[in-house]
């Protein structure tokens, strides 16, 4: 059943904070212009529609904006939320035409699209020029051409939906200058290991739980902090190429110890001695 949050809903909230703003499905001009005016985080995650003039009242609000329950938006109401200056969530967002992802990317702030599953090469590009962090998560795939243009983005990359990644979307991605999260990545292949090691930033690769000697060894290059804390077996070889990375490395776990046990050993062996172990 749909239920409308009205002015004298918003009012009422305004001025003692009580009732649930999520239970409403749609809301009229009127009380987004005044719920505004709150000066806090604005949760409106219930709203399954939202009317270009009910996005652009609620794009003057000074601070997070929750809208997660949207599955679509209309070019008009995108173009309007654009102008919102705080972290705006859009992960219901199933799809988005390339004007409206044209005119998101003029937001400035943290924007959460995760609901997205597939993405344009033209969406891609657009949504490259956006200023702020980017969380595209819901992905489950990624053409070269859509990794080429998100790499030129500027602010953090949230991909954590893919599950694989192709050695030419990687190669892309290494071009990335921000912290790039792909940790749902199951496999990589060694070619897309090497390509992702060039890559200049805090770089996420969780969801790994295994890594060939030969990808351990091209991720030791990487420049920044490494997070690999899903891994649950690695070949001596592997712990051993590890451990020569230099930046912060995230492991959990016994894949913990033995790469820092490998550390120990490689700043306890003397090198006047014949191998010995000091």
């Amino acid at each position: 059943m749909s239920q409308q949050l009205t002015l004298k809903i918003a009012q009422k909230f305004l001025q003692d904070g009580t009732g649930d703003l999520d239970a409403f499905t749609s809301i009229d001009a009127a009380a987004a212009q005044a719920l505004a005016k709150h000066k806090e985080s604005l949760y409106l995650s219930g709203l399954t529609s939202l009317s270009a003039a009910a996005a652009q009242a609620l794009a003057k609000h000074k601070e997070s904006l929750y809208l997660s329950g949207l599955t679509s938006l209309s070019d008009a109401a995108a173009q309007a939320l654009a102008k919102h200056k705080e972290s705006l969530y859009l992960s219901g967002l199933t799809s988005l035409s390339d004007a409206a992802a044209q005119a998101l990317a003029q937001h400035k702030g943290f924007l959460s699209l995760n609901g997205l599953t597939s993405l344009s090469a033209a969406a891609a590009q657009a949504l490259a020029q956006h200023k702020g962090d980017l969380a595209l998560s819901g992905l489950t795939s990624l053409s070269a051409a859509a990794a080429q243009a998100l790499a030129q983005h500027k602010g953090d990359l949230a991909l954590s939906g893919l599950t694989s990644l192709s050695d030419a979307a990687a190669q892309a991605l290494a071009q990335y200058k921000g912290d790039l999260y792909l940790n749902n990545l199951t496999s990589l292949s060694d070619a897309a290991a090497q390509a992702l090691a060039q890559h200049k930033g805090y770089l996420a690769l969780d969801g790994l739980t295994s890594l060939s000697d030969a990808a351990a060894q091209a991720l030791a290059q990487h420049k920044g902090d490494l997070a690999l804390s899903g891994l649950t077996s690695l070949s001596a070889a592997a712990a051993q190429a590890l451990a020569q990375h230099k930046g912060g490395l995230g492991l959990a776990g016994k894949i913990k110890s033995r790469v820092a046990n490998q550390k120990t050993l490689k700043f306890t062996i003397s090198p006047n001695s014949s191998g010995g172990v000091s």
